[in-house]
């Protein structure tokens, strides 16, 4: 499958970052965000690419794998914690300023992009989606956790809860006009219940429990005891829930 490397120096960030996108460019775009401090090579590293090699042929999709700053953020657990939140916030802004309208510029479908990753990726999924359901078509997360307090031993500041998708849809008022919005998207989120799922299991729960509270339409899917936190299953999953995503099936 063909790689296009696509960089630039970010204001937001102040550093270069990559973006590798594969696949045909009428395709329907996936921005995939990678695993814990992992960069753009990241679905290409674990064999997704491959997995995923049929439908980036056929122009069925494509993929815009981005880097993450992970590593000065989420992993950052010595660091000062507003320094941590305000960086992940200008994570957010680079992805939202930056590379959404990127990837409207390479992408010829006219599709509006689904936000996709597993685990830590997940959770980056969750917070572009949920925060800009305007810009996103719909979210796929796999084994993530939504709880930004798990990477900060419960310290939270205003900026971190604005990436913390439990949190702030917790406590979105039931006339709010994203809600709607969020009806008109598709949102899967899925754990298993296997090795290293419990704390995505636990936040995957949660999420399912303040969707339902809020009339918020989601595929919140629990698979089995044998499920564990690895690509083996995220592969899986990723074919299964795509045609959903694409809206191939209602």
């Amino acid at each position: 499958t063909d790689c296009k490397e696509i960089n630039w120096h970010s204001t937001r960030l102040d550093r270069m970052m990559n973006i590798r996108a594969y696949g045909k460019a009428s395709g329907v775009p996936i921005l995939v965000f990678p695993t814990q401090d992992a960069m753009s090579d990241n679905f290409e590293n674990f064999g997704m690419i491959e997995a995923m090699s049929e439908d980036l042929r056929s122009g069925r999709i494509q993929l815009f794998c981005v880097d993450t700053v992970d590593i000065e953020t989420w992993s950052n657990i010595w660091g000062d914690k507003e320094w941590r939140a305000r960086r992940q916030e200008q994570y957010y802004g680079y992805i939202i300023d930056e590379v959404v309208p990127r990837i409207h510029k390479e992408n010829t479908s006219k599709r509006l992009p689904i936000a996709a990753g597993c685990s830590l990726g997940g959770l980056h999924a969750a917070i572009v989606f949920f925060r800009r359901p305007d810009l996103f078509g719909g979210v796929l997360a796999l084994s993530g956790v939504y709880d930004a307090k798990f990477f900060t031993d419960g310290w939270m500041d205003g900026m971190l809860y604005e990436n913390s998708p439990l949190d702030f849809l917790s406590n979105m008022p039931a006339d709010h006009p994203y809600i709607e919005l969020y009806n008109q998207r598709r949102i899967v989120l899925c754990v298993g219940q296997g090795a290293w799922e419990d704390e995505g299991r636990r936040t995957t729960a949660l999420m399912g429990d303040v969707l339902y509270r809020k009339g918020i339409h989601a595929w919140v899917d629990f698979w089995g005891y044998d499920v564990d936190h690895d690509w083996a299953w995220w592969k899986n999953q990723f074919s299964y829930f795509l045609p959903f995503m694409l809206g191939e099936q209602v």
